[in-house]
């Protein structure tokens, strides 16, 4: 018998449950998984709370690595014995195995392990669309990113770098600018002791810049609109502290003719071969050694209370996984 962390209500963590899972054999299109890892995302808690719907009571996670054992009719990509991975619809990665679509799941290069696999799919592929659909980025070119420690984060700065970008990064503590800076942050801002929308201000000459990205969402989507250049782009791609307000379409004129994207990774990865592209520049960049993925934060799957806590109070830096 399987096991898998299920909901049947929304709430806090503690509506979380281990539960015995039985999951039979794959159909048509379907794939049965045994998993090694398993993927902590900030957007697991947005199911949890009801944020984002689900059909209760409803298995949770999106995001995970493993071995395929069996494939049902039609699935011709990957075979039995394959090292996969994925992120996406539907939930139910916190599990110890699972039948799923086979779809999402992306083949492994052997250089790169489960861990590594599961911390960064979601992060990976969305840092991917970040540094190479979102905006066409000049070398020289300045831009903040919110949560520089986080696991987005600390691989954007190393992508940018890698492209000759400059960045600014705000966080929330000493010891967050520190991880930020060892990974490429160039100006590290502590938004709980400064103004960072003066300090960016400041380290650019009054003129702002041209990309704001923004995951934190309610506290900093004032700021982010004071730090945008004039017809600049504010990117929100998640919402730790809540969700972003309503968009008042004359505050943005009133700002610069500034633009406001709140973008989905699922929309840039739906065309297999945009996805393909977008995973094989990311892997690429991981196996040689260029992209580090920081997994600061192990737990057991039956632990899942205590990870979104620590999650939802900001306790973690860098990636966060699951070991099955």
């Amino acid at each position: 018998m399987d096991n898998a962390i299920r909901f049947h209500e929304t709430g806090g963590p503690d509506v979380l449950r281990w539960e015995e899972m039985p999951i039979g054999a794959p159909a048509a299109g379907e794939v049965r998984l045994r998993h090694v890892a398993v993927g902590l995302n900030f957007a697991d808690t947005y199911f949890r709370t009801g944020m984002y719907p689900a059909k209760l009571p409803s298995g949770i996670g999106m995001e995970g690595a493993g071995v395929v054992e069996a494939v049902g009719a039609g699935v011709t990509h990957v075979k039995a014995g394959d090292r996969v991975a994925y992120t996406g619809s539907p939930l139910g990665a916190y599990s110890t195995g699972r039948v799923m679509p086979a779809a999402p799941l992306v083949k492994l290069p052997e250089e790169i392990s489960f861990e590594t696999a599961a911390a960064m799919m979601m992060r990976g592929l969305t840092s991917a669309y970040l540094m190479r659909r979102i905006y066409p980025w000049k070398k020289g070119d300045t831009f903040l990113i919110h949560a520089a420690a986080g696991g987005v984060g600390l691989i954007v700065c190393q992508w940018a770098k890698l492209l000759g970008l400059t960045v600014i990064g705000t966080v929330s503590s000493q010891e967050k600018a520190e991880v930020a800076r060892a990974h490429g942050c160039d100006h590290v801002i502590n938004y709980r002791t400064e103004d960072f929308p003066k300090r960016v201000r400041e380290l650019t000459g009054g003129a702002g810049v041209p990309v704001v990205i923004d995951s934190v969402g309610k506290d900093t989507f004032a700021g982010s609109l004071d730090c945008v250049a004039r017809r600049g782009l504010v990117v929100g791609v998640g919402t730790a502290s809540g969700a972003f307000p309503p968009i008042d379409a004359m505050q943005l004129a009133m700002k610069g003719s500034v633009f406001f994207t709140r973008p989905a990774l699922a929309d840039y990865i739906a065309d297999p071969a945009e996805k393909a592209e977008l995973a094989g520049e990311l892997f690429g960049h991981v196996a040689a050694g260029r992209i580090a993925i920081e997994i600061n934060q192990h737990y057991a799957l039956r632990d899942a209370i205590q990870a979104h806590r620590d999650l939802e109070a900001r306790k973690t830096t860098g990636s966060s996984i699951f070991v099955v």
